[in-house]
This record gives structure tokens, C-alpha cells and sequence, in this order.
């Protein structure tokens, strides 16, 4: 089994406390902490780090499904056991829909919660180990739609490989549009994707590349920690978006894999040395670029078929019928497991599907 499971346990009644506890510690050998409050149970999250949470429902303060939900915010993957001593079916119903792996009724027989302790801490074990071996992924742009436009498809990918995708978008773009128009776009696509977004409030057409945006794309690179990192390239018309590439790089210096995407505004100095195929994922990447209806109307280059023709222009110099192309700045993660590598020669005619 290895190292022995770790139990919270969260009950204020003592008596059902030291039951559980004892159980726990001689029938399943677990090391347990019991607490009397669900907010002594927030604070143990850190310093106790257990493997199952399990908690009765009925406490002063905070019930435990409130408790279930802040764990549920705080450790996502940590496998969360509800008791009540009411039998009742609403009880249940609340528990499930609060997202509690195992709903028990009190008083609990020893064998059953053994078992479900013992199986709920393996499971979550697994489950953390196998996402800690997934990869964090930011994309960084500085308007909404800019990442969806450079790797859209790429980060479906990410998604369906169940890497976690995070958006950073540094201004609302009120140069090119209603900023809330914008904002609930750029909520929309996030939502879509299944990706976390961040969209700060700088200036769209002064963006620098110095401390405010740095400091911004470090506070997030510090929250989330990413294994890989996407941004505009540095050959691009728009000065927005240079800038925030150069602020990135700064940022970023201690990320292991950084790349580059092009934009509509991308020159034809864009020297893509990786072509991601994104055969899978078209669909999923016209879909995201749908939600930005304010700008379908005046971006000829959302439309969708040239979205397509973009995409199957790429793939000459990769594998399969649509590509995303990259400029590798560094590299230690793998960034699809459909990449595809051209290292030697540049393409003659780079960045003639931008703007």
C-alpha cells in the first residue's frame, strides 16, 4: 500500500470523532486527524495534507456540504466522504450534487467504512499522481480572441489530452470594440474550452513590455505555475503584441517550454520551426472563434473559411490536413503528442496567411 493513508476527519461530536478515528487507525492502519469544526478542517488542509476528507453534515457555523464546497475549490482532486445520522433521501440528493464521492449514514459499520475510506484514498492518490503528470498551460494574448486565433486548436488539444489550459488576456480590447461586448466573448470561449481565465484591464494599443505587464504575467505565472507557455511572436505589426511577447519572455524565465503563434498581424519574419496538427480539434477551434460575435463582423480573418484555409496552408510543411504553426523559443515539455518537427529550413513564404 505504501506510505499509509492520511484521514481527516471532521465531526463535533467527540464520541463519533474518536469511533471513526479509531477504526480508521486499527482497521485500515491510516493516520487520522480529527477536528471539531469545519473551519479547523480548512486550516488542516496544508499542514496535514490527507488523502480522504471525512465529515459529518450537520455542524455549527458551516455545514459539512459548505465544507465539501470550499474543499472541492481547494483540492479538487481530494476524495471528499459525507455522514449523517438523518436517513433521508434530501440528504443524499445535497450531498451528490455537492460533489461527495461517498454518502454514509450514521451509525456506520466499521467494514463499510474501512472500504470506502481505504478505496476513495487509492483512487485519489492515482488521480493526483496521473494530473501532476499533466501539463500546466498558459496562453498569453494581449486582446480577447488572440489566443484563440494563434492555437485555438492547440489548446483543445491540451483539453482532450487533460492538461489544465489557462488564458491570460491583458486588456479588454476597447480599441477594437465594447470592452464588456468583449469581456462576456472572451468568458464565453474560456467556458467552451474548459480553461481558467484571467483577463486584466490594460490599455489596448499601450501595452508596454515593461514592469506593469511583467509584474501582471508574473502574479499569474506564480498562481498557476505552467510547464508551457504560448505568446505572440515578436515579428508582428502590432505593437501591443510585441510588447506583450518581450514582457512574456521576462516573465516566463523560468518556464521550461515557451512558444510563439502567429496572429493576423504576424510579418513575414514569423519562423515557425514546430507545426502542431490540429486535425482533431478544427472544429472545436471554429467553435471558440464563434463566440467572438462582436468581431466577426469587421476581422475578415475569423470567418471560418479562412480559418480553414489558414490552417490547411500550414499543413504542407507538417502532418495532417490542418496545422498550427510555432516558433520554439525553448523546449523541455512535450507540447502535443501530434507535433510534428521541421527544424532545418525555413518556409519560403512564412507569414503570408496573416493579415
Amino acid at each position: 500500500m505504501g506510505d499509509a493513508y492520511r484521514v481527516l476527519v471532521v465531526d463535533d461530536d467527540p464520541d463519533v470523532a474518536l469511533y471513526t478515528r479509531t477504526v480508521l487507525e486499527r482497521r485500515a492502519g491510516a493516520v487520522v486527524k480529527a477536528v471539531g469544526s469545519p473551519q479547523a478542517a480548512l486550516e488542516s488542509l496544508d499542514s496535514f495534507d490527507p488523502d480522504v476528507v471525512v465529515t459529518d453534515i450537520e455542524m455549527p457555523g458551516m455545514t459539512g456540504l459548505e465544507l465539501l464546497s470550499r474543499v472541492r475549490v481547494a483540492r479538487p482532486l481530494l476524495p471528499v466522504v459525507v455522514m449523517t445520522a438523518h436517513v433521508s433521501v434530501d440528504y443524499a440528493v445535497n450531498a451528490l450534487r455537492g460533489q461527495a464521492d461517498e454518502f454514509l449514514t450514521k451509525p456506520v459499520k466499521s467494514t463499510e467504512l474501512v472500504d470506502v475510506v481505504t478505496r476513495l484514498a487509492e483512487e485519489g492518490r492515482k488521480a493526483r499522481e496521473s494530473a501532476a503528470a499533466r501539463e500546466v498551460v498558459l496562453a498569453v494574448g494581449a486582446h480577447p480572441d488572440d489566443v484563440e486565433i494563434g492555437v485555438g486548436g492547440i489548446l483543445a488539444s491540451h483539453r482532450a489530452n487533460g492538461d489544465q489550459v489557462v488564458i491570460l488576456t491583458l486588456s479588454r480590447g476597447a480599441a477594437g470594440g465594447s470592452p464588456d461586448d468583449r469581456q462576456h466573448e472572451s468568458l464565453r470561449s474560456a467556458e467552451l474550452l474548459g480553461a481558467r481565465l484571467f483577463l486584466e484591464d490594460l490599455v489596448d494599443t499601450e501595452i508596454t513590455n515593461g514592469g506593469p505587464t511583467v509584474q501582471v504575467i508574473e502574479r499569474v505565472v506564480a498562481e498557476v505555475a505552467p510547464s508551457i507557455v504560448y505568446v505572440h511572436s515578436s515579428h508582428d505589426r502590432h505593437q501591443d503584441h510585441r510588447a506583450t511577447h518581450e514582457a512574456t519572455v521576462v516573465a516566463t524565465r523560468g518556464v521550461g517550454t515557451v512558444a510563439c503563434y502567429q496572429s493576423p498581424s504576424s510579418t513575414v519574419d514569423f519562423r515557425p520551426t514546430r507545426f502542431v496538427s490540429i486535425e482533431a480539434t478544427i472544429d472545436k477551434k471554429l467553435e471558440l472563434l464563434s463566440c467572438f460575435q462582436s468581431q466577426t463582423d469587421i476581422r475578415s480573418y475569423l470567418e471560418p473559411d479562412f480559418v480553414v484555409a489558414t490552417a490547411r496552408y500550414w499543413s504542407r510543411y507538417g502532418g495532417g490536413r490542418f496545422v498550427e504553426p510555432l516558433e520554439i523559443l525553448r523546449e523541455t515539455a512535450d507540447m502535443s503528442t501530434q507535433a510534428r518537427r521541421r527544424e532545418t529550413t525555413r518556409p519560403s513564404v512564412a507569414g503570408q496567411a496573416g493579415r
